[in-house]
């Protein structure tokens, strides 16, 4: 009677599975602490007052803060007063690298966020909910004689969130204001050298543009990219990971359609889970080295949208199938109070990315969190997937109570049973106990790890040795997640080891009668499994 590799695989050589196994989760973790530099990289920018006074001046010329052709600067704006000119004639320039560097498409992405230096001033003090109105533009070149080509330019309103420590007197003139950072640029591609932004802030009284703003000083911008370094050693990853789980995801198949049935729902959510592996898998990244993608961050984030889905149906359907009762589950509509909450949790965030990183293609300026109605869309959907996500924890920890409660009722019926029979069942409860486990084991290492990449200060030093943590978290629960489906695909693939005739329920002193159902998880060819058939009369009385 053949069942599944992990009901027929001995102790010893599951072990010898497992530590394998175990083996490549550390070498992914080193790979990431080791070998890989941080993620991603901070750099300071600090923009260059530049002056133009021509009409149209923006749309026709670009303002360089540095080299060869740098625009005409002022130190600060009592330079401007005493020159008279005017805050519409002033461009915030900053430069993208910082001189003498390059950018490269390793880098993958750029964010960008905003510091403004406020001071306070008695006759221009910053009004409560302030806006600030941004005329921004962003271009690029590849060399450095070449004309800037604009890619995008659009006017943004930012709400200007500050403090002031100090009582408002004219003894605290000159102090600045306590901002927090503002959302401002995101791109999904660094497919040029060079990049220019100019910033403009235009002040119309009557419309009420950029007035009670306070005195502002200066523009910083902060860059964030990743590093090349962590990009090369990811792409490595997945170039890897891709054909492993391939194979084992077309191995897997190939033996369950040798079969005479029809594969059963788990098989195939199992299938399912190694199809979304792969899609993530799948190291299409590469071609961004040479192809200017900037939608890469939205297709990654709908990559690891599906993937997360079908491992959480997956987890779902997984306890069904092993909930030892009379109620048909074979089929994907008796879960639909289950993966209903999956459904619409998924189908939430995926609205609120495309509101967000979706229409950052066309103006990579544009923030869904900038005005109250984006603010309050965006938590709508936000608030409705986390509903739906407690919905979900809710059924699955029911569920799982509910099997591990009725495999300890089963295992009355075992004494009942000759020896060699009970071992054989004790073990596959002690299997399916620890798989279910190991899920466990996982899902907490991906929190645990998450929440220590974040506390910490991104590296820890032993000696001479660093460890970058930020990077062993991304490489180790990338692996571990590959491992994971691996090692489903591997022990729920059909057995082609079979019994013997002296193993049969009659020669074990077991009836057909009294035989009590333990799951409903994986048919073989001649019908239900070892497992599947533990002690009917039981579950039927």
């Amino acid at each position: 009677m053949a069942g599944a590799i992990i009901e027929n695989m001995s102790t010893r050589k599951l072990c010898i599975v497992g530590g394998i196994l175990l083996v490549f989760q550390v070498i992914a973790f080193l790979v990431g602490g080791l070998i890989a530099p941080s993620p991603t990289t901070a750099v300071p920018y600090t923009s260059v007052k530049c002056i133009d006074v021509r009409k149209n001046h923006h749309k026709t010329k670009w303002l360089m803060p540095w080299g060869q052709n740098h625009c005409e600067k002022l130190k600060d704006f009592d330079e401007a007063v005493s020159r008279q000119i005017e805050a519409n004639d002033i461009v915030f320039a900053v430069h993208i690298p910082l001189p003498n560097k390059e950018m490269s498409p390793w880098f993958q992405f750029m964010l960008f966020i905003m510091q403004l230096d406020i001071a306070f001033k008695m006759d221009n003090d910053l009004k409560e909910n302030a806006e600030i109105t941004l005329d921004v533009s962003l271009a690029y070149r590849d060399d450095m004689f070449n004309d800037w080509e604009e890619i995008a330019h659009a006017i943004e309103i930012r709400k200007l969130k500050c403090t002031f420590g100090s009582p408002k007197t004219l003894e605290s003139e000159g102090r600045h204001y306590d901002c927090d950072f503002l959302p401002f640029m995101e791109i999904g591609s660094v497919a040029h050298k060079y990049y220019l932004i100019n910033i403009r802030l235009p002040v119309n009284e009557r419309k009420g543009i950029n007035v009670g703003i306070g005195e502002i000083k200066d523009i910083r911008l902060v860059g964030i990219h990743q590093n090349g370094g962590f990009t090369k050693v990811w792409f490595a990853m997945k170039t890897f990971l891709t054909p492993s789980i391939l194979i084992i995801m077309v191995w897997y198949w190939r033996r369950i359609t040798l079969m005479t049935r029809a594969p059963v729902l788990l098989e195939k959510v199992i299938f399912a889970l190694g199809i979304s592996m792969t899609f993530i898998n799948i190291p299409v990244e590469w071609f961004s080295i040479g192809f200017d993608w900037t939608w890469m961050l939205l297709f990654g984030d709908i990559r690891q949208g599906i993937f997360y889905a079908m491992l959480l149906s997956f987890w779902i359907i997984f306890c069904g199938e092993h909930m030892m009762d009379q109620n048909e589950r074979n089929h994907l509509s008796g879960y639909w109070k289950q993966v209903g909450p999956i459904a619409v949790g998924s189908f939430c965030l995926f609205i609120f990315d495309m509101c967000e990183r979706g229409v950052q293609l066309k103006n990579p300026f544009y923030s869904i969190w900038t005005t109250e109605v984006g603010t309050e869309l965006a938590m709508a959907f936000i608030i409705v997937a986390g509903i739906c996500l407690c919905l979900y924890f809710l059924f699955l920890c029911f569920m799982v109570f509910q099997v591990f409660r009725n495999i300890s009722g089963k295992q009355s019926s075992l004494p009942a049973m000759s020896k060699a029979r009970r071992l054989h069942y004790e073990g596959l409860i002690f299997r399916f106990k620890f798989l279910m486990l190991i899920t466990l084991a996982c899902a907490a290492m991906t929190v645990i790890f998450f929440i220590v990449s974040q506390v910490t200060e991104g590296h820890w030093k032993w000696g001479d040795i660093t460890i970058q943590v930020n990077s062993a978290f991304f490489t180790g629960i990338y692996g571990m997640w590959n491992l994971y489906v691996f090692a489903l695909m591997f022990l729920y693939a059909p057995s082609h080891k079979n019994y013997g005739e002296d193993q049969s329920n009659g020669d074990l002193g077991v009836s057909s009668g009294e035989e009590l159902q333990l799951t409903t998880t994986i048919t073989h060819v001649d019908g239900p499994t070892e497992v599947y058939k533990l002690a009917r009369k039981e579950a039927q009385e």
